[in-house]
């Protein structure tokens, strides 16, 4: 079910006036009017219902009328994304659709044969505000009530560090990493049979990992995963994987490992 994100509180009345993007968003495109009722995510991940006050020159006015008890609860362990930074507007997909699927943090990094490269200090201020504005956009599609977040860039061993800082908060994590030559490869079903409790998988960029990063993860405790004998592209992979993990883990208790 679509939601609505309010990216600031309501005011000490509960009051919200909402205009540019929202205002078109609600008005143009859900044709919401005046006495409408709406419902919306609030920055601190409550749910709340907004009834329309007025819609007066290209402004909504609109106070809350009450808290709304979540009917589904995430049960499910947090999802991060170490994504190596592919070129052009892939990335924007991949945010939009880890999104969607429910990824709790996403990670850029850059990779050893990535064809972007870390060479101009705060490139990425202005694109970290157009992929939390597609990360807004694709939770309201969706209805995902899991607030992802995602990180500015960061260079390989950064994510060795992330990953090490996870398994000191929780033992139980699991790591993977998409390669297409492995000597050991291991299956999604296999990995997350014993309730993980957290889930990070890497997806390399057009080129792949290098055999010094595959070496890493390895060395980290990621378990490597294969994909049949299909190639995909770095964007389809981590729609792949997102998409193959959390299927698995919300229908945990209807299969068993043989």
């Amino acid at each position: 079910m679509k939601k609505f994100i309010l990216q600031d509180p309501p005011d000490s009345r509960g009051m919200v006036y909402l205009k540019h993007n929202d205002f078109h968003y609600l008005v143009r495109i859900r044709r919401l009017e005046k006495g409408s009722f709406f419902k919306a995510f609030l920055p601190d991940g409550s749910e709340k219902e907004l009834e329309i006050l007025s819609i007066k020159n290209e402004l909504i006015k609109a106070q809350c009328r009450g808290e709304i008890p979540l009917q589904i609860k995430n049960t499910l362990p947090p999802v991060f994304l170490l994504q190596a930074l592919p070129k052009g507007a892939k990335m924007d997909l991949i945010v939009r659709q880890s999104s969607e699927c429910g990824i709790s943090r996403i990670i850029p990094f850059f990779s050893e044969y990535s064809q972007v490269k870390n060479n101009v200090k705060g490139a990425y201020t202005e694109k970290i505000k157009r992929w939390n504005r597609i990360i807004r956009e694709a939770r309201q599609q969706s209805g995902s009530v899991i607030q992802t977040q995602i990180n500015t860039p960061c260079n390989f061993d950064d994510v060795l560090l992330f990953w090490e800082q996870l398994k000191k908060e929780n033992s139980l994590g699991i790591g993977f990493f998409f390669h297409e030559q492995s000597n050991k490869p291991d299956t999604f079903h296999n990995c997350l049979f014993d309730d993980p409790g957290f889930v990070v998988m890497a997806i390399g960029p057009e080129g792949g990992f290098s055999p010094m990063e595959a070496e890493c993860f390895n060395a980290a405790g990621f378990k490597s995963i294969v994909l049949g004998d299909n190639i995909l592209r770095t964007e389809t992979a981590a729609l792949y994987g997102a998409a193959a993990i959390r299927t698995i883990l919300l229908e945990r208790a209807y299969w068993q490992k043989k």
